[in-house]
């Protein structure tokens, strides 16, 4: 068996496969046609983050491809409908970094909770301001999570020592309630909630689920958490909200401008409504590194060779 590495994963995956007899081919620094170039040589495996979309203009000339290896969640970069038709098995990892998803999520929230980077700029300048910086508790408040799938759970995980009181919607589960966890309706979400979380993949039904007709809906002033994927608020709709009082603060690893270089989206000219989002002080801002921990880079890969092994070795498949 042939894997093409086209980006730079932790090294015990394909530590892994090479024990299994697989020939792993460095692939990190090859252009798109080079890659096309490679597959054409019987490759049967390709691990990726997001460098290149997987699609039929990259995939057509793989005809031997039986798997895509992705190191993370979001399947979003891959054509799913392609891969199902062309009978490709597609790996992801949420497993891997869901407790550094809800570990950062935690940190987000009480760091704009508790004005942390106002007040540690602020001491820094010489400025001792402790009324200016008087926070608010997370404790007793209720959670409101969309998506309760590993990451939605790993951040209802981590707010137990707060004794928060937690409601979780998702569409396509069920009976997943418990002592911590309250199984609930997304309209009960929306009128009690006085923090929503996001933990939902990028695709056609979720692109902007946070938009004008969302922040109406929720009853109460809130605060919005966002670490699944920058399409799912709709910038301006939650700046809107920000500047009626309808949101209090939001604490945003992901944007809606993020694309394969989001470097670039500052050599541009900014549109105003992401200059709105930049200049507010209600809003704090990490660059999708929610999981993106030294411990999650090894435990993504981990998890993609065990369940390569799984299917291809335990089975005598390769």
């Amino acid at each position: 068996m042939k894997v093409l590495f086209i980006d730079t994963v932790h090294e015990i995956l394909q530590k892994r496969l090479e024990e299994k007899g697989v020939t792993c081919i460095d692939g990190t620094r090859f252009s798109m046609k080079e890659c096309q170039s490679e597959l054409q040589k019987g490759v049967h495996g390709i691990v990726v983050r997001s460098r290149f979309r997987m699609d039929a203009a990259l995939l057509d000339v793989a005809g031997d491809l039986k798997f895509i290896a992705r190191s993370g969640a979001g399947m979003e970069n891959i054509d799913e409908d392609y891969c199902r038709k062309r009978n490709i098995r597609l790996f992801n990892a949420p497993e891997g970094n869901r407790t550094a998803v809800g570990e950062h999520a935690l940190g987000m929230l009480l760091a704009l909770f508790n004005n942390l980077k106002k007040g540690d700029a602020e001491v820094r300048k010489g400025i001792w301001d402790r009324e200016g910086n008087r926070g608010i508790e997370l404790t007793g408040k209720t959670v409101g999570i969309i998506g309760y799938g590993n990451n939605g759970s790993a951040f209802a995980k981590v707010l137990r020592g707060f004794d928060c009181r937690i409601l979780a919607y998702d569409k396509y589960r069920t009976g997943f309630g418990d002592e911590w966890v309250e199984e609930s309706y997304v309209e009960q979400v929306y009128e009690q909630a006085e923090i929503i979380s996001f933990h939902i993949p990028q695709n056609a039904e979720t692109i902007h689920w946070a938009n004008t007709a969302f922040f109406q809906k929720v009853k109460h002033p809130f605060y919005l958490v966002n670490l699944s994927r920058g399409k799912i608020v709709q910038t301006n709709a939650l700046m809107d909200a920000i500047e009626t009082g309808k949101v209090k603060g939001a604490v945003l690893d992901v944007l809606e401008y993020e694309s394969s270089s989001f470097e670039q989206a500052f050599s541009e000219e900014i549109s105003p409504d992401f200059q709105r989002l930049l200049n507010s002080e209600q809003v704090l801002l990490s660059p999708h590194v929610g999981g993106w921990t030294n411990e999650s880079y090894y435990k993504l890969s981990s998890v993609l060779a065990d369940k390569i092994e799984a299917v291809y070795f335990t089975n005598d498949l390769a």
